[in-house]
């Protein structure tokens, strides 16, 4: 490594310690959580960080794993998004297969260089990018890269966002963002991480209207950024086939056999499409749960959690009830008895409890859509 640790602390003037100063809000401040392996044992420093990002990427070093190890991070948790600023020493990352995890993240990973950089080489292409530029990766598809000492910007966009995104960031997956538009984002995203310190969650809404706004604006398909048409075909697909999900989410006979009847697609075709997400009926429990919980947030559904749960599906109220604890970690009685709100309105209080290198983790799992 050129610069290693000692490089990296050198840099913070403009890195995390900048967007950790500011005046703090008038209200509740946005939960924000650090991460230093500092706080570790120095052998055991790169494992520490490899365990933080592992629900996402796979870390390995570039060379011998290292006796020492430099990484720190800040996560917000925005209710519906979430953005991360880091510093690493130089390392090399895979996203991780289908098979690795039964709940497979598929996020868009947005990130923002200030210093450092990183290539990627991805089935079908190879991309990199330097300070100033903001890379597109989908979490859900396969590829491998390297990142040198570097400071950035991520920020994790879950596909329910805007469902008007899709194709726009779609479009624009594995591709670095450098022309004008692109500054124009990372200006903004700049901006905003500066400013977090000194907001409340009471601005979350206005501040992911914004954030959906500059999106849509500055991430728009174009020749140099479009794929090649076999992989915008799917991604059109598995739109449709998430429009029809969402619309059909109370029917019982909502299956692969409807789906691929709907999209007029093998079952073969099918199943590659949600290999990322888990698989097509582990994606439909997981949007019937979703739509459980914001049903049971809701103060004036005053059905019982048997009947929210008989609607969606399942016809035990102990299955549910695992199946509601493994996808959101708390049980469904417990949205109701602490009147927690819906999923993308409002940050979690989970993660002040768990583990630094664990909360990442469980952040990117709430987040997913």
């Amino acid at each position: 490594m050129i610069a290693g640790a000692q490089g990296i602390a050198e840099r913070r003037s403009f890195g995390i310690e900048a967007f950790a100063e500011a005046a703090s809000p008038p209200g509740e401040p946005i939960p924000h959580f650090e991460f230093s392996t500092d706080d570790v044992h120095g052998p055991d420093q790169f494992d520490a960080w490899r365990h933080n990002f592992a629900p996402m990427l796979e870390l390995t070093p570039e060379g011998e794993t290292p006796s020492a190890f430099y990484g720190r991070q800040v996560i917000w948790d925005l209710g519906c998004l979430a953005l991360a600023s880091i510093s690493t020493e130089g390392l090399n990352f895979a996203s991780l297969p289908g098979h690795v995890r039964r709940d497979p993240l598929d996020h868009w990973m947005m990130t923002l260089f200030l210093d450092g950089g990183a290539e990627t080489d991805a089935q079908e292409k190879s991309f990199q990018g330097g300070p100033g530029a903001v890379q597109v990766h989908p979490l859900g598809r396969q590829f491998v890269g390297h990142v040198s000492d570097s400071q950035m910007l991520m920020m994790f966009v879950p596909r329910d966002f805007c469902r008007e995104l899709a194709s726009s960031v779609g479009a624009a997956e594995f591709s670095t963002l450098d022309g004008g538009m692109g500054h124009l984002f990372a200006d903004y995203v700049t901006g905003l991480a500066r400013r977090l310190p000194s907001l409340s969650v009471t601005d979350i809404p206005g501040l992911a209207a914004a954030t959906r706004a500059m999106i849509l604006a500055c991430v728009a398909p174009s020749a140099d950024r479009m794929v090649e048409a076999r992989t915008h075909i799917a991604g059109v697909l598995l739109e449709r086939a998430r429009q029809f999900i969402n619309a059909n989410l109370y029917d019982p006979q909502l299956n692969k056999e409807a789906l691929c009847r709907k999209l007029g697609i093998s079952r073969t075709r099918l199943y590659r499409l949600f290999e990322p997400t888990g698989g097509v009926m582990r994606y439909i429990q997981h949007r019937r749960l979703v739509d459980a919980h914001r049903a049971l947030a809701d103060p004036g559904d005053t059905r019982r959690i048997l009947e929210i749960a008989e609607q969606r599906g399942f016809n035990d109220g102990a299955e549910f009830s695992r199946a509601f604890r493994r996808e959101f970690g708390y049980s469904p009685s417990e949205v109701r008895s602490r009147g927690m709100g819906d999923l993308p309105a409002k940050p979690g209080s989970d993660l002040s409890e768990a583990l630094p290198e664990d909360r990442l983790g469980i952040l990117l799992r709430r987040l997913q859509g």
